[in-house]
Parts: structure tokens; C-alpha cells; sequence
């Protein structure tokens, strides 16, 4: 592992979806994520920190110290265990935990990235604020999410089809947003990382995975979502030379062609960068 990152950074991402669902909302029968005020999508950030954490178990094998603490059918608490084993240390319990948290911090790529919660009765390991925070990804414009009928030619047991006298057909509904660009805002903190351990290695592979994690994330109900756009502010300290806020304002996304039809590809749109508006002791780095 190399030493923690000494600059901060911020960056924009954009993202498209096709014909999918690119985040579904549970309580309200999956369908789109939207803003009710102005229609515009949504995709929350735990959305997106979750197809980090799977690109990064897919590319480093699940296995120290990218280990992933944060993933399908985990149960946390045993996720913990070889790190208050590990740290068997000599004082009070706060001594223990602490170097339980550190252990993790070494072990675990999401919690040295995003931080986690782990202070709970069993196996305490405390609490860790990560240096990696994303923005929620909103829509560039309002969204018209579908829903669509679909019919299976089939049913689950032999009583299902007594019932409907042979007629296997079950319907089922499908939800999908015919197209969308999103843009989400992200932030390292440097501080946090030198607590964390976020490090240059950690830092490539994050940038690797906001690059490639769709590729690898494709599913009928996500339809074809893409990574688009990845601009990356980097200051020239840990502490910055600019507000995040004015950095991103450098980044401009606007329809171009015919604005009277809706948008359905990402040719539809243009993205504009004001290169000779990035403040001194900023370096701008455009990814994709």
C-alpha cells in the first residue's frame, strides 16, 4: 500500500441509462426514483457507492486489503470478528476498539473509502468517517419513467395452472426510463484519508471503478447504463484552493439539436467545461 493521499479532490460524473431503472425506489413499487417537485431523477449515493464496492470485489478478488465490508449476505458482525481477534491489546476497552478500527481501516477498501458504522454491541470496532463522498445523481433533465406490462408464458406450481385452466400467462409490470443523463458530484477529503489510510493505490482503483463499474453491473432491469463523463479537480494541498461549489459550476451539461424532441442518446447533449475559469493551484483532469 502507498502512503495516504496529500491533495484533496472533487469531481463530476456522468452517467446515462437506456430503456432501465437505474434505481429503483422500494417503497413505491420500484418504480424510478424521482424528485416530485420537478420530475427530475434520482440515483442516491448508496446506489452508487454499492457498484464501487462490486467492482472492486470483482477486480481484487474480495481479498486483503481491498476486502469488501459492505456486500451481499454479509453478516457484519462476523465481518468484524478477525479484527477485535487481531487486537488483543493491553488497557481499556476505547484502546481496543481503536485498534480494532484501524485494523479494518487496513483490511476493508469500502471503510477506509466511505467509513462505517460499526459500533454495536458485538465486536465494536467504532466508527470511521470516510473520505469519500459522492453527491445524490440527478437527472439533467425531468425524467418520464414507463410502466409496462409483461406476461410470463408460465406459473410456478401445477395448482397455479389447475387454477387457471391451462392458461399459463401470468402478467407482471416492468418499470424503465427511456432515456436519462445524470450527474453526481463527488469529494476526497485529504485529512480524512491520512485517518482512514485512503491511499494513491486506493485512489486509482476508485477511479477505475466510476469508469467500469456499469460494465459489469448489467441487468433486463437496468436496461444499458453507461459512464460517460469523469472530471477530476485535484488542488494543490490537503486543504484546497477553491470551494467544491465553484468547481463544479465549471462544468456545464446543455441540450444540443432539436431541444423540441425529448432526449434518447447522449449525443442529445453537450458538455461544456470552462477550462480558463480553473483557479490557480487546481489541476483539471478529464478522465473520460
Amino acid at each position: 500500500m502507498t502512503e495516504a493521499i496529500k491533495n484533496r479532490f472533487e469531481f463530476v460524473y456522468l452517467f446515462d441509462v437506456e430503456n432501465g431503472n437505474p434505481n429503483g425506489d422500494p417503497d413505491a413499487g420500484n418504480m424510478p426514483r424521482i424528485d416530485p417537485e420537478t420530475g427530475h431523477g434520482i440515483v442516491t449515493d448508496v446506489c452508487l457507492k454499492r457498484k464501487v464496492r462490486n467492482y472492486v470485489q470483482l477486480a481484487k478478488d474480495d481479498e486483503a486489503p481491498f476486502m469488501i465490508y459492505v456486500k451481499e449476505k454479509a453478516v457484519l458482525s462476523t465481518s468484524r470478528a478477525p479484527a477485535y481477534k487481531a487486537t488483543e491489546v493491553e488497557g481499556d476497552e476505547e484502546k481496543r476498539i481503536a485498534a480494532a478500527r484501524a485494523w479494518m481501516c487496513e483490511h476493508f477498501y469500502d471503510v477506509r473509502t466511505f467509513g462505517a458504522v460499526m459500533s454495536t454491541k458485538v465486536n465494536n470496532c467504532g466508527q470511521v468517517r470516510g473520505p469519500v463522498q459522492f453527491s445524490f445523481g440527478r437527472s439533467v433533465e425531468p425524467i418520464a419513467g414507463l410502466e409496462l406490462s409483461i406476461t410470463r408464458m408460465a406459473v410456478e406450481t401445477e395448482q397455479e395452472a389447475k387454477d387457471q385452466a391451462g392458461d399459463n400467462r401470468t402478467m407482471g409490470r416492468k418499470h424503465a426510463v427511456p432515456y436519462a443523463l445524470y450527474r453526481s458530484e463527488g469529494f476526497i477529503s485529504a485529512p480524512l484519508a491520512a485517518q482512514t489510510g485512503f491511499s494513491e493505490d486506493d485512489l486509482e482503483l476508485l477511479w477505475q471503478a466510476l469508469q467500469n463499474m456499469f460494465e459489469h453491473d448489467h441487468s433486463a432491469a437496468r436496461g444499458k447504463m453507461a459512464a460517460r463523463k469523469l472530471i477530476v479537480f485535484k488542488h494543490a494541498d490537503k486543504l484546497g484552493k477553491a470551494p467544491a461549489q465553484a468547481l463544479f459550476d465549471l462544468v456545464g451539461v446543455e441540450r444540443s439539436g432539436d431541444v423540441s424532441k425529448p432526449a434518447r442518446a447522449y449525443s442529445d447533449y453537450k458538455v461544456r467545461v470552462n477550462k480558463a475559469g480553473v483557479p490557480a493551484g487546481v489541476e483539471l483532469i478529464e478522465m473520460l
